[in-house]
């Protein structure tokens, strides 16, 4: 018989909550744990400004007193409001590969989402897109990343078989990094910098970086990203907490700015190299030990770099804006000895996207999915 559990979400709970995906996946030589603090903070009311326009309740699933599952269900208010809808989003679901297990997760989270008021639940999504998304559903043997879930190829199946239906795919692609910049991305570069007044902008000094365009960075994103699948636009204070978690991390010379001549922001690329063989070795843990090898996976060698972020600007899509991107960031790439780049997930329908990697060699090697069922 299979107990379900509302969790309360303190940070011990949430601990747990966490500690079941890594638990389950010991061993599992794709699977990429997230930092467990990293996760709780995400999942705590009052440490993640997305809270602000959300809610959410979390569940676990026990056999005999062992857990078996976990599963977190959200509203998003803003996103229902832009869209004039009425969904809820299933997020950080695992389970063990029984139907029972899945199907009593799964019908908690329908549940609340129908004394809610929501008409339609849908996922695996999280509370905005900096979270993670999509159930993995081709794939199985490729290393992981940070960014993304790795899960069991029974996952479909048993969300399938509970009468959820496709609602969306994401497609990821695994580049070589070229032994030079190509001759067609240098020329199209050259073309889009006389003819828009465009240039390039490094920095060197963290501070300063937050300081002159940490807002316009997450404000880009904002305007470049607001007609996607279930995009959920980034407030104030989610901003400040953005910068604040995330430019600290970064390699500058893997950031690469393009401003016009009035040095407004209309183009970011952000590269960092693969965390994920540092994070398996972490465990998800900080500490004692783990803190070591995320340092290592930061400054030490690593073939692969991982392509977290590219946005342009409405006004300069489909103008080769990305070729300057590039531009900038291949010899960097060759530097630091990069071999493979990693992209992000990307609608499969978003064909702007998927054309700026026409000009390096690339294999499709995941694909990921999101699910809808009517309430």
């Amino acid at each position: 018989m299979v107990e379900i559990k509302r969790i309360n979400p303190t940070k011990q709970n949430l601990k747990k909550f966490t500690q079941f995906q890594i638990d389950l996946y010991d061993g599992n030589p794709y699977f990429v744990p997230p930092l467990i603090s990293d996760d709780v903070a995400t999942l705590l009311p009052e440490a993640n400004p997305a809270f602000d326009f959300c809610e959410a309740e979390y569940f676990m699933a026990y056999r005999e007193g062992k857990p078996v599952g976990r599963i977190a269900v959200i509203i998003n208010r803003q996103v229902n409001e832009k869209s004039k809808t009425q969904n809820a989003r299933f997020g950080f679901i695992d389970f063990i590969d029984d139907d029972e297990v899945s199907g009593a997760l799964l019908k908690a989270a329908e549940d609340w989402a129908r004394e809610k008021g929501m008409e339609n639940i849908i996922g695996p999504l999280g509370f905005t897109d900096l979270d993670h998304e999509g159930t993995l559903v081709d794939g199985f043997e490729e290393l992981s990343t940070m960014a993304t879930i790795y899960n069991y190829p029974y996952y479909a199946r048993h969300i399938e078989s509970h009468g959820y239906r496709k609602e969306s795919d994401w497609v990821e692609f695994l580049m070589e990094v070229p032994d030079a910049i190509p001759d067609k991305y240098n020329r199209i570069a050259e073309i889009v910098k006389k003819k828009y007044g465009l240039r390039v902008v490094k920095y060197t000094n963290r501070n300063r970086i937050k300081a002159e365009y940490g807002h316009a960075l997450f404000h880009l994103i904002n305007d470049a990203y607001k007609d996607l699948y279930q995009y959920s636009n980034l407030t104030e204070r989610q901003i400040d907490h953005y910068i604040n978690v995330y430019l600290n991390l970064l390699n500058l010379d893997l950031v690469s700015l393009i401003v016009e001549e009035n040095n407004k922001l209309v183009g970011v690329g952000i590269s960092m190299p693969s965390m994920s063989k540092a994070l398996q070795r972490s465990k998800g843990k900080m500490f004692p030990f783990g803190w070591y090898h995320l340092l290592k996976g930061l400054k030490g060698k690593n073939d692969r770099v991982d392509l977290l972020l590219v946005a342009v600007h409405p006004d300069y899509q489909n103008k080769g804006v990305n070729a300057l991107l590039f531009q900038d960031l291949i010899p960097y790439y060759i530097k630091y000895g990069y071999k493979y780049a990693e992209s992000n997930p990307e609608m499969e329908t978003n064909s702007k996207v998927q054309s700026q990697w026409e000009y390096f060699t690339t294999r499709q090697h995941r694909r990921r999915r999101s699910f809808a069922k009517k309430l």
